[in-house]
């Protein structure tokens, strides 16, 4: 499987020549999800949900489809029908080549005076997790953990104590998209082997653009 990183909390998997993209958003680029077979997207938010995007992917391809949860489903299921597929907690499907396991409820809390929206997260071929905007414990060993490192609902020690619970091999920064590169330097010791107790996972920031083997 290759990965490629995209803007923010977007990525594009590859695997025997289909490819695969999770959360393509306003903060991704325009073109991030045209030429995949299969779409997830974890929520709403407008960073992960661009339906600009979503549109520009399926009319390219009359071949691609998305996988999301309902309240993504109702804003662009009538344009594109039997083409979008409406998954909670505990479906599992294939897409494009991959098998996916839903994981996950709720978004994570912002604020308690905001109320908290839907929020899935995605187990790619068993071994890669987007959890979305949550802190989602998969359940089942993870070799690749997609890690939401910094947004208007987490802070850093919980992102610690997320990889603390995980336990992957490795972990790649998404939600990233407004660190500057000071605060990233930052984050790469605090999350890094050296860190405060991570469980020596490997930890990667990728700039977008920048591809990855997963083996």
């Amino acid at each position: 499987m290759k990965l490629t990183k995209r803007g923010h909390a977007c990525v594009r998997l590859e695997k025997d020549g289909r490819a695969l993209v999770i959360d393509p958003g306003g903060f991704t680029e325009p073109d991030a999800a045209v030429g995949a077979e299969a779409i997830l997207v974890t929520h709403e938010h407008p960073d992960h949900f661009n339906e600009q995007q979503l549109r520009a992917a399926l009319e390219a391809d009359p071949a691609a489809e998305i996988w999301t949860l309902k309240s993504v489903a109702d804003q662009v299921s009538a344009a594109f029908p039997g083409r979008v597929h409406t998954v909670g907690e505990g479906d599992t499907f294939s897409a494009a080549g991959f098998d996916v396991e839903v994981h996950g409820q709720m978004h994570a809390v912002i604020h308690p005076d905001i109320p908290r929206i839907t929020n899935v997260g995605f187990l790619v071929d068993g071994s890669l997790f987007h959890p979305g905007d949550a802190l989602t414990v998969p359940g089942r060993s993870v070799e690749t953990l997609l890690l939401p490192v910094h947004a208007p609902w987490n802070k850093v020690s919980e992102v610690i104590d997320y990889l603390r619970e995980v336990k992957p091999a490795r972990a790649i920064d998404v939600h990233d998209g407004l660190l500057n590169d000071l605060a990233r330097t930052m984050y790469d010791r605090l999350l890094g082997p050296d860190g405060p107790g991570v469980g020596g996972a490997e930890h990667d920031r990728m700039a977008s653009g920048d591809s990855t083997d997963l083996g």
